[in-house]
C-alpha cells in the first residue's frame, strides 16, 4: 500500500509513537496521496506534522484543542527559531498545517464565532439568498460591514440600537486615512446594503444611512488605462505554446482580451460551457448571477482547443482551466490566474505600467469603440446592467468628441 510504503521510508517515523498526531498521519498522507501531491512533497509535509506534534507534547496541547489559534502560536515560535536569511523559512510548515487543520475531525477544527462573526454570517445568508448577490461580493461587503462593526463594539455583541451617525463619520474619518475615494464610496454602499438589512430585523435604523458620507468621485476625468495594439501583440506573444501551462493561460489571455470576461467568471468556465457548433461561449458565474451567452471569437475557440488537445491534463473535473500542480482536479482560482497574467506583463516589459486582469476587460471595450460599436453594444458584451458603465468608454472616441466640441472663442476654427 502507497502510505504504509510512503510512512515507513520515513526518518522520522519513531517520533510518531509518542505524537499526538501519530493516530491521524496514515489518513493525513492517504488524503494528500488522493490530491495527487508529490512523493518528496508529502514526505515533507508530514515531517513538518511530526515537529508540530512535538511542540504540542511540549506545550502540553491536546488533539482536541487545536484550532487556527494554536497553529499560529507554533509558527510563530517556529519563525523566531527559523534562519532569517530565507523569504519564507515557514512556508512548507504552514502549508501543510493548513492542510492538517482541514483535515482535522468535528469537533477539533471547530472555531467558536465571535458575536461580529455570528452577525456577519447571517448578513451573508441575507446577501446571498435575498439580494442573490455572487460570493465574491458577498466576501467584500461583510469585510466593510465587519471592520465597521469592530471598530465600533471592538470584540462585544454588536448593538444595531447603540450605532449612531457619530459613529459612521468616526469610521470614515479613520478609514479616510488609508483608504481612496472610490474605494469608500464601495465602502458606504457596502453600509446601506447592511443598514437595509438591520431594517428587514426590525431595527429603525432608516436615518442612519443619511450619515454615509457621498464621496466626489473624479473618474471621469480620467481615460481608461488600456493596451494599444502594439502593447496587446507583444503581450500573447510572451506565452509559451509549447508548454502545457503556457498554452493554458495563452487561452485565458484569449478569453480575456476578445471577449472580456471576468476573472471570476473565466474560473468557472466548464467544458459545456463551450459550444463549438455554433460558436457561443455559456458564462452562468457573473455578477448578475444570470445565464448569457457570448459569441466564441476563432482566435478564442483555436487557443481553448489547443489547450484541450494538448495541454489539459488528465482530470476528472469539468472545470475548462484546471490547476496543474497538486492538488488536482480543483478549478483555477481568481488570484492564480491574475498573477498568470501579471508574469506576462513582467516578460513583455510592461509590468510598469499594467497589472492584474481588469486592464484586458478594458482593453477589449476600447477595441470594440474604436471599431465602431455603440456603447450599447459594449455594454452588452460586458455585460454591464446600466450603460452609465460603459460610458466611460465614449471618452477615448477622439474623433467623435473632436465633431462634437464647440470652436473656442476667438480660435481660427
Amino acid at each position: 500500500m502507497f502510505t504504509e510504503t510512503h510512512l515507513a521510508d520515513l526518518t522520522h517515523l519513531d517520533s510518531l509513537v509518542d505524537n499526538p498526531l501519530g493516530s491521524i498521519a496514515v489518513a493525513y498522507v492517504e488524503a494528500l496521496n488522493a490530491q495527487h501531491y508529490a512523493r518528496f512533497t508529502i514526505e515533507r509535509y508530514v515531517n513538518c506534522v511530526i515537529h508540530f506534534g512535538c511542540w504540542l507534547n511540549a506545550e502540553d496541547v491536546e488533539l482536541q484543542s487545536i484550532n487556527q489559534a494554536v497553529i499560529h502560536r507554533y509558527l510563530h515560535d517556529l519563525l523566531l527559531l527559523s534562519s532569517a536569511t530565507s523569504r519564507d523559512p515557514i512556508k512548507m510548515d504552514r502549508a501543510a498545517l493548513k492542510h492538517l487543520l482541514a483535515f482535522l475531525p468535528q469537533p477539533y477544527s471547530v472555531i467558536t464565532k465571535s458575536p461580529i462573526e455570528a452577525e456577519l454570517e447571517r448578513f451573508t445568508d441575507y446577501l446571498l439568498n435575498i439580494c442573490g448577490m455572487s460570493p465574491q461580493t458577498c466576501v467584500n461587503r461583510c469585510q466593510h460591514v465587519g471592520a465597521f462593526l469592530s471598530h465600533r463594539f471592538c470584540s462585544e455583541a454588536p448593538v444595531v440600537a447603540q450605532i449612531s451617525g457619530v459613529d459612521i463619520e468616526a469610521f470614515f474619518q479613520h478609514m479616510a486615512l488609508k483608504w481612496r475615494p472610490a474605494s469608500l464610496a464601495v465602502v458606504g454602499a457596502s453600509l446601506r446594503s447592511y443598514f437595509r438589512f438591520c431594517a428587514l430585523q426590525g431595527h429603525p435604523v432608516s436615518a442612519l444611512s443619511a450619515f454615509i458620507p457621498k464621496i466626489a468621485s473624479w473618474s471621469p476625468t480620467t481615460l481608461p488605462k488600456v493596451l494599444s495594439d502594439a502593447q496587446v501583440d507583444a503581450f500573447l506573444k510572451v506565452f509559451d505554446y509549447a508548454d502545457p501551462v503556457g498554452m493554458r493561460d495563452y487561452a485565458i489571455a484569449r478569453c480575456l482580451l476578445d471577449i472580456g470576461l471576468r476573472g471570476h467568471e473565466v474560473t468557472y468556465l466548464k467544458l459545456d460551457s463551450v459550444d463549438w457548433r455554433n460558436a457561443t461561449l455559456t458564462i452562468s458565474s457573473n455578477k448578475s448571477k444570470r445565464v448569457q451567452q457570448l459569441p466564441l471569437p476563432v482566435s478564442t475557440g483555436q487557443a481553448i482547443a489547443h489547450y484541450l488537445f494538448n495541454g489539459r491534463p488528465l482530470t476528472l473535473s469539468r472545470i475548462l482551466f484546471v490547476r496543474h500542480r497538486a492538488p488536482f482536479d480543483q478549478p483555477l482560482s481568481v488570484p492564480a490566474i491574475r498573477n498568470a497574467m501579471n508574469r506576462a506583463f513582467v516578460r513583455c516589459g510592461l509590468r510598469n505600467q499594467f497589472c492584474n486582469t481588469h486592464v484586458l476587460r478594458s482593453t477589449t471595450a476600447t477595441r470594440l469603440q474604436k471599431a465602431g460599436a455603440s456603447i450599447k453594444e459594449i455594454a452588452d458584451l460586458l455585460r454591464h446592467q446600466s450603460l452609465d458603465t460603459a460610458k466611460a468608454y465614449a471618452r477615448v472616441d477622439f474623433e467623435r468628441l473632436r465633431a462634437v466640441a464647440l470652436p473656442w472663442p476667438g480660435s481660427s476654427s
